[in-house]
């Protein structure tokens, strides 16, 4: 019963797609960091990550450089 409950709450964790659309060449190293950190390997790639508040701060940091897509 506490599996299923568990299972249902894995399944219905939102997600949020951001998408990394400027290069981060002229940017600070803090800024690289919190990029590859998110899991960006390249230009206008797109990742679906869990939405979380730090997440979220991650996005907050370099929108500059990401993008929340709909």
């Amino acid at each position: 019963m506490a599996q299923k409950k568990a299972a249902k709450k894995a399944a219905a964790k939102a997600t949020i797609q951001v998408q990394y659309y400027r290069s981060m060449i002229q940017a600070p190293v803090k800024h690289k960091k919190v990029v590859k950190g998110l899991g960006f390997t390249r230009l206008n790639q797109i990742v679906e990550r869990e939405d979380t508040p730090s997440i979220r701060g991650m996005v907050k940091t370099v929108p500059h450089l990401v993008r929340i897509v709909e």
